[in-house]
């Protein structure tokens, strides 16, 4: 059993369990910022376009991670809750088989078929090139990616957070480092950056990987076991997960079309800048939510009524604040932000602090939304929290990206999100409120 986890936890120390992994998410963000900061300044504001052209199929292989990940390790922390830490550990181990496996697979399959792929999500002729570079070098370590996102979430079952910190702190450097190195003085370009962030994955996948073989301590590689049933429980239970990143992609590659046709190659530029900003503020969010998780599956599965109900309160609260701190700094910070990526005066620049200012009224509802999926992932009822994900993002989201933009030009591009993330957050509070009696965390 988890010591950590099945310790009594107030406000003050479930905040302290969080944080490390608040702190790695918005650390992993990072890792593609820091390669747009680089290429946007040292290569060109096209190349910027080209990550983003090709990053919906990141999103997937990100996403299919994902669901793996959480989907198994509410129902590991379940399971040490209730006693049974053997079948826990064989579980554990079959998924990191299973990111493997998928990883090998879209390695061969994402740099045979990276020309064509591009080309499928937009890419014009001017930015093919670079498309095609970044891709093929992100997908060629989609192993390494795969077992980031895990062990990331696995340090937090074990009750170890502050491991996956410092391995996240560590990649996040190294990734900084050699973005200026390979792109600045030996000039590679897109090439460098897409370098400096795989080496950033290898970090903490081989180190994880060596860690759990030997460590001894609540996880760690045995031989690999799964209960029938449980890879499709796995699997619907990480499906919010999923859907998150799947729609993630989906609403890139129509923010491109979209953006592409309202004001070209710059109009790329400038929604590419938003959605890092997107990207680094809500991983506060996506951080806090999954730092959280096991100690809600672990009382859950322990039946601790009391210390659910903390958990969730507490949760609430620092929602809440964040969220509106998180505004105001977007609201008053935007330009400072934007000033990051484009020269001020410059139609990119012009383009992304305009939206800026629209788009920013997202962070008001997108943290609660965020963690009502993670709160009923944790409960293993991965239904209620994949239609949470599925209305907020297929929804609600494509839905305004296809509409909005063709009524009132690309203010409309701008307002597709906010409109959603209000809608997510209605829903949130609909299916919170309906299940509190079953889950007894209100």
């Amino acid at each position: 059993m988890s010591h950590s986890l099945s310790k009594k936890f107030t406000f003050g120390s479930l905040l302290m369990f969080a944080m490390p992994t608040t702190i790695m998410m918005v650390v992993m963000s990072l890792y593609t910022i820091v390669d747009g900061v680089f290429v946007s300044r040292f290569v060109s504001t096209n190349a910027l376009s080209s990550i983003n052209i090709v990053y919906p199929i990141i999103n997937i292989v990100l996403g299919l991670s994902v669901m793996l990940s959480t989907g198994s390790s509410a129902i590991v922390a379940k399971k040490m809750g209730e006693g049974r830490p053997d079948s826990a550990r064989g579980t554990f181990t079959i998924i990191i088989l299973l990111n493997i496996g998928a990883g090998l697979i879209i390695a061969i399959l994402g740099n045979l078929f990276a020309t064509p792929l591009s080309l499928l999500l937009g890419s014009s002729e001017v930015l093919l090139k670079d498309c095609v570079t970044y891709l093929r070098w992100q997908l060629a370590f989609a192993p390494a990616l795969m077992l980031q996102i895990q062990f990331q979430m696995y340090f937090v079952t074990e009750g170890r957070p502050g491991i996956g910190l410092f391995l996240t702190l560590l990649a996040g450097v190294t990734n900084a480092v050699l973005d200026y190195v390979l792109i600045v003085p030996m000039g590679l370009g897109i090439a460098g950056a897409a370098i400096a962030t795989v080496t950033g994955y290898m970090i903490p996948a081989v180190i994880g990987l060596v860690y759990f073989s030997y460590a001894r301590n609540s996880l760690w590689l045995v031989r690999p076991s799964m209960e029938k049933g449980e890879l499709k429980d796995t699997c619907i239970n990480g499906s919010s997960e999923m859907v998150t990143n799947l729609s993630s992609g989906i609403i890139t590659f129509l923010f491109n079309l979209a953006m592409m046709h309202f004001a070209g190659e710059d109009g790329v530029a400038a929604i590419t800048i938003i959605q890092y900003s997107q990207f680094l503020l809500n991983a506060l969010f996506m951080g806090f939510s999954q730092g959280v998780s096991p100690v809600i599956s672990f009382n859950y599965g322990s039946g601790n009524q009391q210390q659910l109900g903390q958990v969730f309160k507490t949760s609430l609260i620092f929602t809440l604040v964040t969220s509106a701190a998180t505004f105001l700094l977007a609201q008053f910070g935007g330009s400072i932000v934007v000033g990051i990526f484009a020269e001020p005066g410059s139609p990119v620049y012009g383009l992304a602090r305009h939206g800026f200012t629209i788009f920013a009224f997202s962070f008001l509802f997108s943290g609660f939304t965020i963690f009502a999926s993670a709160l009923f992932t944790a409960l293993s009822d991965g239904r209620i929290s994949a239609v949470i994900s599925f209305v907020r993002t297929f929804g609600l989201i494509i839905t305004s990206l296809m509409v909005l933009p063709f009524l009132i030009g690309v203010d409309g591009v701008w307002l597709a999100i906010p409109i959603a993330e209000l809608g997510g957050l209605l829903l949130s509070i609909h299916y919170m409120k309906k299940y509190r009696g079953t889950y007894h965390y209100a």
